[in-house]
Order: C-alpha cells, then sequence, then structure tokens
C-alpha cells in the first residue's frame, strides 16, 4: 500500500502547488501550507487503505477454498435414434468447501451444462441446464472416532469405501456396476455415518427420503449399509440397499465390488462388480455385472477397457452389453485428454450403437 499511497499523494500535491503558480499575485506564500495540505491527503488515504484492507479480509474466510472444472467433448454416436451427427456439449462445476472447527467441512456443489442436446453429453453423463444449479449441500462431522454427513442431493454412497478403481469413460461404466448399491445415490435430504477400524475393515450406513416426505410411508426412501475391506493392493465392498418406491414397490439391491493391483503384472489394475436385484412384491430378481482393466502407464498416459450390462436383467431377458476402450492423457496438471470409443447393445431389431468421442477435462 506505500506505494500506492505515494501514487495519490503525488498527484494531490501538484494540484494544491499548480494553482498557486497560477495565482502567485494573489496569494503569499504565507497562505499555503504544504504540510497541512499532505496530512489531510494522508489521512484520507489512509482511510481509502482500511477500507480496502477490510474488503480483501471479508471476501473470503481462511478456510473456505472454491474448486472450478469443465468438461467438454465432441464426437458422434452411430445408431443413436436421435442423431449421428458430429455433436459437442460441456459440463461445468464449481465447488466450496470451509471448515469452521478445523475437523468438519461444509460443501456445496453448483453445476451447470449443455446435458442431453446431443447424444455425446447423455452417453457421458453430463449435467444439463443452461443455468447454474445448486446439486447438492452437505455437511460432514466427526463424532467419536466415526464420520457423519448430512445434506441435500447428498449420495448415502458418500460415507461408503467402496473398492472400484476403474475410471469409466461412459456413464454407464460408473460404480463398477453396482450404481444402486455399492454406489447408491440419494432421493433428497440424507444422513449417513462411516466408521474405519485399523485393521483395514470399515462399516457405513444411512438413510436418504424425499424433502417433502422424510421417512414415511408416502415418500420414497432409502436405507442403506456397507462392509468393506483395503488391503495393502486390493479392496472388497459389499452393500445392502432397500429402496422403497413410496407406493409399495420398493426394490432390494445387494452389490459386492472388489479391485486387485498386482505387484508384478502387465495390468496396473483389476477391478469387478455384481449386482442383485429383487422387487419386494413380486420377488422377481435380476442382475448385472462389470469387469474393467486399467494400465497407469502407457506413454505418457492411461488405458482402461471395460465392459458391462446396461443395468440389471431378469432371467430369460436378454441381456444388453456395453464396452468401452479410452486412453487418458495429461497435458498439464490442469488439463487432461481423454479419447475413447464404445459399442453399446440395444436390442433385437436395431441397430446397436458406435460412438467416437473426445473428452477435454480442465480443472482450475
Amino acid at each position: 500500500m506505500k506505494l500506492f499511497k505515494s501514487l495519490l499523494v503525488a498527484p494531490a500535491t501538484l494540484g494544491l502547488l499548480a494553482p498557486m503558480s497560477a495565482t502567485a499575485n494573489e496569494v503569499t506564500i504565507n497562505d499555503f501550507n504544504p504540510a497541512e495540505e499532505l496530512a489531510i491527503t494522508n489521512s484520507r488515504v489512509d482511510g481509502l487503505e482500511a477500507r480496502l484492507n477490510d474488503f480483501e479480509a471479508g471476501s473470503f474466510s481462511e478456510t473456505t477454498s472454491a474448486s472450478f472444472s469443465v468438461d467438454a467433448a465432441i464426437g458422434a454416436v452411430d445408431g443413436d435414434t436421435t442423431s449421428d451427427a458430429v455433436g459437442f456439449d460441456f459440463q461445468f462445476n464449481i465447488g466450496l468447501s470451509t471448515s469452521f472447527t478445523g475437523e468438519d467441512s461444509l460443501d456445496v456443489a453448483i453445476d451447470s451444462g449443455s446435458g442431453t442436446l446431443s447424444p455425446v453429453g447423455t452417453e457421458m453423463g453430463f449435467d444439463s441446464g443452461t443455468g447454474l444449479v445448486v446439486d447438492g449441500v452437505t455437511y460432514s462431522f466427526p463424532v467419536g472416532g466415526a464420520s457423519a454427513i448430512v445434506g441435500d442431493a447428498t449420495d448415502i454412497s458418500a460415507a461408503f469405501t467402496g473398492a472400484c478403481a476403474y475410471n469409466g469413460f461412459t456413464d454407464y461404466m460408473g460404480d463398477c456396476g453396482t450404481g444402486n448399491s455399492v454406489g447408491v445415490g440419494g432421493n433428497g435430504v440424507t444422513g449417513a455415518v462411516s466408521y474405519p477400524f485399523e485393521s483395514g475393515w470399515s462399516v457405513a450406513a444411512g438413510v436418504s427420503s424425499q424433502n417433502t416426505s422424510v421417512l414415511t410411508t408416502e415418500g420414497s426412501d432409502s436405507i442403506g449399509a456397507e462392509l468393506a475391506y483395503t488391503g495393502d493392493n486390493y479392496g472388497v465392498a459389499l452393500a445392502f440397499v432397500d429402496a422403497d418406491g413410496g407406493t409399495g414397490d420398493g426394490t432390494t439391491y445387494w452389490g459386492l465390488n472388489g479391485t486387485f493391483s498386482p505387484e508384478s503384472s502387465f495390468v496396473s489394475s483389476i477391478s469387478a462388480g455384481f449386482e442383485l436385484a429383487t422387487v419386494d412384491n413380486s420377488g422377481d430378481g435380476a442382475e448385472g455385472y462389470f469387469l474393467g482393466f486399467t494400465w497407469d502407464e502407457v506413454g505418457p498416459g492411461s488405458v482402461s477397457v471395460g465392459g458391462a450390462t446396461k443395468g440389471n436383467f431378469g432371467s430369460g431377458v436378454n441381456e444388453l452389453m456395453i464396452y468401452e476402450a479410452a486412453y487418458s492423457y495429461p497435458v498439464n496438471d490442469a488439463i487432461t485428454i481423454t479419447p475413447g470409443i464404445f459399442m453399446e447393445e440395444t436390442g433385437p431389431g436395431t441397430d446397436d450403437k458406435t460412438g467416437v468421442i473426445v473428452k477435454s477435462s480442465f480443472s482450475f
């Protein structure tokens, strides 16, 4: 601020001296007191400096941080009933985080994106909406040796450990094929707690309900629990979820996923998942599975190859599969380019989908 103060004082002083020389025949040197005028100017500059300091100190607290990311994808999906032309989609995400005790965290997610304007955004699972939308507000805090989270639009699985090392390219490959169990989401308001043991085991449980009907028979509720173990180079997670649709058509899910990183092998990690769904009233069952491989050091980037069912399929139902392969390489610490290809089965009488997409991810 010393340089800033000097820059303000200098023109002020010249402004005082200039009219004195122009009217020297009317004002004597005794009528002008430079020390007094400079003192007034300094006082005004000090006041401005104090206001600037207050503004800088109050803009963010010391524990508040913000992160930003942009994903953009361009490509084409041959066989899509909407359009097989080249399309472009994007999503923009803001994450705000602050702490009040040093052990807790209040997090706000704000999203926007073109979403489903083209098949590209749909396959990538991009956010949709032309304006910024609050996608979740979560508060996490310690309770004894456990960790608790409460929030709105928060997933129950945010408290789960999971055991999936595969980074899916398309939206279908997320959560290693256990998106209704180990990767269960939330219906609205959510509360969950987790506890890690020193032995590598961890347990977690949570509940999620509609905001307008919390834990009532009319509302849609989900209750989930997970038991997981994490070793030096492997992990396994088992989850149970009871999802009540609010109309008597609830579904029970069991999910199991695991990951293994061989110490000496041509592959860096292997991830697998299996999920079983049972409709409560009818007892009808359906199942799905996933298998994925990752090679971490292939040139400057990494390769991922995976295959999975497009959801859970019952006995006698034709299973639909999706396969993908992608190569992800970091241009620098803030930019990652990921070209990929996928093939998606659509069922008898229709053409399968084949997509080629290049995704660019920016973080700042």
